[in-house]
């Protein structure tokens, strides 16, 4: 599994997670907020993936 696959998939669960939080109180899947969490996810998601990766390659 290369070091890409890992930031690309921690990308797509981190802004689906994010994403998906506005609906706890029940806001709209495509609200501001869930946009705005969306992208913090993704963010955190992209960091989380880039320190797997540096565990992987050593």
């Amino acid at each position: 599994m290369g070091g890409q696959f890992v930031i690309y998939l921690c990308l797509f669960i981190g802004s689906t997670m994010g994403g998906y939080i506005p609906t706890l109180w029940h806001d709209d899947i495509f609200s501001f907020w869930s946009i705005i969490l969306s992208v913090i996810g993704g963010l955190i998601g992209v960091w989380v993936g880039f320190k797997i990766k540096q565990t992987i390659e050593g």
